[in-house]
């Protein structure tokens, strides 16, 4: 018996199924239930949610989420070798569980989901960022989402909830608080995952905001903090030469200084910036 339900221990899942985890897709697999199931209770009370899930493998996170109670979960899984575990899963928990093989990048997975949605995922190391810019700047919010409780290597985690100041402040910081609360909840060792990656991992748990902190748009936004913080050792007025031909005024009326970098600009900062360029 597993920890958490009567489905077979994930190693023996994996053995049967022969899911060794590839390295180009990105796949660690986490084998503890116990560990999967404290994951799951991070993304707070499901039962009356919709749960998201990307990259479930061979099902442990996805068991977690069940176990816990989520109302239903729909999973993205893009290696085809996953999907028999992943159907003793929801044959387990009758129309609990609905799972789609593709690509998590190119499916709109709403059509399939009622709201309240909640998104919970072991991401794929390989896809992980971008889905989260994709979630935090959509042209409308509140976003599809209440809440998301992610799994990255911990570097990125600790960029997500990075102050103003430190070498990890930078884009994913900016654009995680502008919209949400951000915290790491959980720490988990390399030696905890199929195969061991070379970095630790952690847990970061971000509920949607009402309404972002400061006004701005999304896509001026985040293409000046690209800019600002791919050259972040330069002052501003030469990392964002290209965004507007007065940078300098922009940057003025904005509160900034020129000769500031990128990391030393406060989240309000570079909203008053982004609305200043906007208006060109």
């Amino acid at each position: 018996m597993s920890a958490i339900d009567n489905l077979p221990p994930l190693r023996e899942v994996i053995n049967t199924h022969e899911l060794a985890a590839r390295k180009s897709l990105g796949q660690n697999f986490l084998l503890d239930l116990n560990l999967t199931a404290k994951i799951a209770r991070q993304a707070g009370d499901m039962a009356d949610c919709d749960v998201l899930e990307i990259g479930p493998g061979p099902g442990g996170l996805t068991r977690g989420l069940l176990a816990e109670g989520a109302r239903h979960v729909l999973a993205i899984e893009k290696d085809r070798r996953c999907l028999p575990a992943l159907a003793e899963v929801a044959e387990h928990y009758p129309g609990r569980l609905t799972v789609i093989e593709g690509d998590a990048l190119e499916i709109d997975p709403l059509s399939h989901l009622t709201p309240p949605i909640r998104v919970a995922a072991n991401l794929p190391y390989n896809v992980g960022t971008e889905l989260l810019v994709r979630w935090l700047t959509p042209p409308e919010w509140p976003p599809f989402w209440q809440s998301l409780t992610l799994m990255f290597q911990r570097e990125v985690a600790e960029r997500i909830v990075a102050t103003p100041g430190s070498k990890a402040y930078g884009r994913l910081a900016v654009l995680a608080q502008w919209r949400s609360d951000a915290r790491i909840v959980m720490q988990l060792p390399a030696g905890a995952f199929i195969p061991p990656p070379k970095v630790s991992s952690s847990v970061v748990h971000l509920t949607a905001l009402p309404e972002p902190r400061f006004p701005a748009d999304p896509k001026v936004l985040s293409h000046v903090v690209a800019m600002a913080f791919n050259q972040r050792r330069k002052m501003l007025r030469s990392a964002l030469k290209g965004a507007a031909p007065d940078i300098e005024d922009r940057l003025t009326a904005a509160g900034l200084k020129p000769t500031d970098r990128a990391e030393q600009v406060p989240l309000e900062g570079f909203c008053a910036l982004a609305r200043e360029i906007a208006k060109r």
